[in-house]
């Protein structure tokens, strides 16, 4: 392994009965690097954090976290890194301080021990130390549970879906905090459903039905988008979609908020056309424009393409 990956992932699969959780997942994650696992619920994320934190074994393939096997070398990784799953680990029934020293006892320091690795993070909650945690709000209980994850100095942190239920002024600090944890050399792996979140990252891995559709940094991504795509807003967004749909040319037509983009062939409509066929949808006054895709549009885009190749290949 190269000494300056954190985490390499090779052909990773895992079934649960039935269903395909991960389907031959490949990639590496360099070390310093904030990088994230983007999808929908159900799309891998969790399974894949399960095995790389050594709580779940993978039915085939191979994983190495800073070094060591995630099989065979799972006590040691267990001490290296850090971890804060989706629901949050806090026992409700203790107090902040007490959250916190248990989880510093579980791996063998203090809170006094690694107090300036949590300071950034916990000055923000100390004052509530007395308090137990089913009486902290959302943003509070994140602090809490990354400086849970933080205790004892890991190399690497894992969190899963770590702004899932929480505001959207906690969820932009919590960005802001993670940015700072980076710039300390802890490499950060986090998982978010949240396609705006994207763009916070390093670089990303786009994951849907347990495979990998997209990887490369945000740009990266952005730049690999392959056709023309405009944004339409104003008139009834029902119409607007349904009448867009049936335009020769336009590949796929998705609701934005209060607008929605369409996506063109290279022989299709531009903004003359897409106005001139709403026009004779009966629809007026609709702003078309051309713009730059996001990720969401790429991650559409993308999921499109891996359709259309399990289809083929079935």
């Amino acid at each position: 392994m190269d000494r300056d990956t954190a985490i390499e992932i090779k052909d990773v699969s895992k079934s649960y009965k039935s269903v395909k959780a991960l389907r031959d997942i490949s990639f590496n994650i360099r070390k310093g690097e904030l990088f994230g696992l983007i999808g929908p619920d159900g799309a891998g994320k969790t399974t894949l954090f399960r095995i790389l934190t050594t709580l779940t074994l993978p039915d085939s393939g191979s994983a190495t976290v800073i070094g060591l096997d995630v099989v065979r070398d799972y006590r040691e990784i267990r001490g290296r890194i850090g971890y804060m799953p989706g629901h949050f680990a806090l026992y409700q029934d203790l107090t902040v301080e007490e959250n916190l020293k248990f989880h510093a006892t579980m791996f063998g320091t203090t809170i006094e021990e690694n107090y300036e690795t949590i300071k950034g993070i916990y000055s923000q909650i100390e004052m509530f130390k007395d308090r137990k945690a089913s009486a902290l709000s959302g943003g509070m209980k994140q602090k809490l549970a990354l400086c849970c994850a933080l205790v004892h100095n890991p190399e690497v942190l894992f969190l899963d879906e770590p702004t899932t239920g929480v505001d959207a002024v906690s969820r932009k600090e919590f960005w802001a905090m993670l940015k700072k944890i980076k710039d300390r050399g802890v490499t950060i792996v986090v998982s978010t459903p949240y396609m705006d979140e994207a763009s916070l990252c390093d670089r990303i891995a786009m994951i849907l039905d347990g495979s990998v559709i997209g990887l490369g940094s945000p740009a990266e991504i952005i730049s690999r988008y392959p056709n023309r795509i405009y944004s339409v807003s104003g008139g009834n967004m029902f119409q607007t979609l349904g009448a867009l749909r049936g335009v020769r040319g336009v590949l796929d037509c998705s609701s934005f908020g209060s607008a929605c983009h369409v996506s063109v062939t290279d022989d299709g409509p531009d903004e003359t056309g897409l106005a001139e066929a709403l026009r004779s949808a009966g629809i007026e006054g609709c702003d078309v424009r051309r713009m730059t895709p996001g990720i969401e549009d790429c991650f559409i885009r993308l999921s499109s393409s891996a359709a259309e190749g399990s289809s083929g290949a079935e």
